[in-house]
């Protein structure tokens, strides 16, 4: 039997199934026997513990764990919740049923909006489960520890457990619920753990199936024969071998290079970005310095985060995007005004030209941390729509020390003129997760249009393609820095559109990179004219597959 999901990566697993324990049950809404200011005690006491813990675990995972689980830790201790908590004790409930409740009602909110911030609602749960059971003395929710390597099946994991997964002993991962922007997803693939997440049909998996999870093909094997166990395996020992060959440049067969780099949140992720092939920086983010502060951090302070950065990379280059704040992530001294479609509002470059203090102080200090280090420093500004916006930013930053300057494709509009806009700059790197959401006019935040959501969508790949003809025609490079990069076969169809590098999570450069390497110039263009001849995005994906096949096919006869 084949159940169906979203593959996480390029792996595949064998092992035997081991469920996750069921959550701890809904606490009884009962009168309290004890005082109000006894239970918020109770119940403070509790947070502060589960807040404490998280953070710990934090703190040991490093990486992006770190960040979703320092995030966890502060939404454990929030003041609002304290505050709905602290509403309901009121009332005469028992700590644990206030906790159940205020959390649950800030879940339903987040579960409501769909999409990135839908799938936030399982980290709250979490959370409320962890006080929950402290409250009772009750151990933790956590991943079992059966004794023997395993494949674990669960309803979802919270950040807290993918975080410190034993990869000794977890061979896969199995979510029934999730999706591709889960933390689940995002820590999984961080981690390079083989996972199949939102397999609604992986609910029937019972403790000792044996399954195979092919996060190639978006596909978990129950009752696998033996013919497709032995498949599995040898898939297995081929990607084994893959990543014990040595690390190279990225090229196409022919030698054609194609310089693989990463994408980065914080200088903290260098060091394995590096040993895992990183050519360089193709986005470093910066939104990880202003989030969560109430006024932007110094010169002073920014410089010294630039520069560690840039040190880790001497010789190679770095492309740095300035703050990209609005849509779901505004600031409160940039753009915290409500509006009533922020994805299409002040954000980007907007926000940055109108709190030009914000954006010279960047620059500042990027060109100060580029005066200290060997570095090949690159700045780019996100949301770029227009050649005004793109004249204002490069002179900008040249004025300020910036020597190559350039732009993030993520509109149709950037795109159509592409010709113009990179006339106004030295490079453009295409964002695709925006870029794909303007095109199809679909929230990339709404769970209700995730199916819109695929930068495989010929009208996306179209405009890319145009991005790629006006780079190669005014000798201009293009990026790739969006999630498109990830993927081993959407990223040689990239390059047969013109991509001239490719930035991606550092756990994707070794598939990415032998993917590459069997194709031809060529092959890569022939990949791409079949996927721009579809009619939609599955059937791209499926006429690069047909496409691929016989330049492999027709290769092998003639050898």
């Amino acid at each position: 039997m084949e159940i169906t999901g979203t593959g996480i990566g390029q792996g595949v697993a064998v092992g035997r199934v081991v469920r996750m324990a069921d959550r701890l049950p809904e606490p009884v809404d009962r009168p309290s026997h004890l005082d109000p200011e006894r239970e918020i005690e109770r119940a403070k006491a509790s947070l502060s513990v589960v807040a404490a813990e998280l953070g710990r675990r934090g703190a040991q995972a490093g990486g992006a764990a770190k960040d979703v689980l320092e995030a966890q830790a502060m939404m454990a201790e929030d003041p609002s919740v304290v505050d709905e908590i602290t509403k309901r004790l009121a009332t005469g409930k028992t700590a644990e049923r206030a906790v159940f409740e205020a959390f649950a009602s800030y879940r339903d909110l987040l579960a409501s909006m769909g999409g990135y911030m839908g799938e936030r609602a399982a980290d709250l749960d979490d959370i409320s489960q962890r006080v929950i059971a402290h409250l009772l003395k009750l151990p933790a929710p956590g991943v079992p520890n059966p004794g023997h390597p395993f494949v674990l099946v669960a309803r979802d994991l919270a950040p807290a457990d993918t975080a410190t997964l034993d990869l000794d002993q977890v061979l896969g991962l199995v979510t029934v619920d999730g999706g591709p922007t889960s933390h689940t997803a995002i820590l999984a693939r961080e981690k390079s753990i083989v996972a199949v997440v939102g397999a609604a049909d992986a609910a029937t998996l019972a403790d000792g199936d044996t399954i195979i999870v092919d996060a190639a093909n978006d596909l978990v094997v129950a009752q696998p024969t033996p013919e497709q166990i032995a498949g599995a395996e040898a898939r297995i020992a081929e990607r084994a071998a893959l990543e014990a060959a040595p690390v190279t440049p990225g090229a196409l067969a022919d030698g054609t290079p194609v310089p693989l780099l990463a994408n980065l949140g914080s200088a903290d992720g260098a060091a394995e970005a590096v040993q895992l092939g990183a050519e360089g920086v193709g986005l470093f983010r910066t939104e990880f310095l202003f989030l969560d502060a109430d006024t932007a951090p110094s010169v002073r302070e920014q410089q010294e985060h630039y520069t560690r950065l840039l040190a880790a990379f001497a010789g190679r280059k770095v492309v740095v995007r300035v703050l990209d704040a609005g849509a779901d992530k505004p600031l409160s001294f940039l753009n915290d005004a409500p509006e009533e479609n922020p994805a299409l509002g002040l954000r980007g470059i907007r926000a940055l030209r109108h709190s030009e203090v914000i954006l010279r102080e960047q620059l500042t200090a990027l060109a100060a941390a580029d005066a200290a280090t060997d570095a090949e420093l690159w700045v780019m500004a996100p949301m770029v729509a227009t050649v005004d916006e793109t004249r204002y930013f490069t002179t900008l930053a040249k004025e300020l020390g910036i020597r190559v300057a350039g732009v993030m494709v993520e509109t149709p509009s950037a795109a159509l003129i592409a010709d113009r806009v990179l006339a106004a700059c030295d490079f453009a790197s295409i964002g695709t997760n925006d870029l794909t959401q303007y095109t199809m006019a679909a929230d990339r935040l709404l769970g209700t249009v995730a199916n819109l959501q695929s930068p495989w969508h010929p009208a996306v790949l179209r405009l890319i393609a145009d991005v790629g003809a006006a780079g190669a025609e005014l000798g201009k490079p293009v990026g790739i820095c969006g999630e498109a990069a990830a993927d081993p076969l959407l990223a040689v169809v990239l390059v047969g559109l013109g991509a001239t590098s490719l930035s991606m999570s550092p756990s994707a450069l070794a598939d990415v990179r032998a993917s590459l390497a069997r194709y031809s110039p060529d092959d890569a263009k022939a990949l791409a004219r079949a996927a721009l001849a579809a009619e939609g995005a599955a059937e791209a994906k499926q006429a690069a597959q047909a496409a691929a096949t016989e330049i492999t096919t027709t290769r092998a006869a003639a050898s």
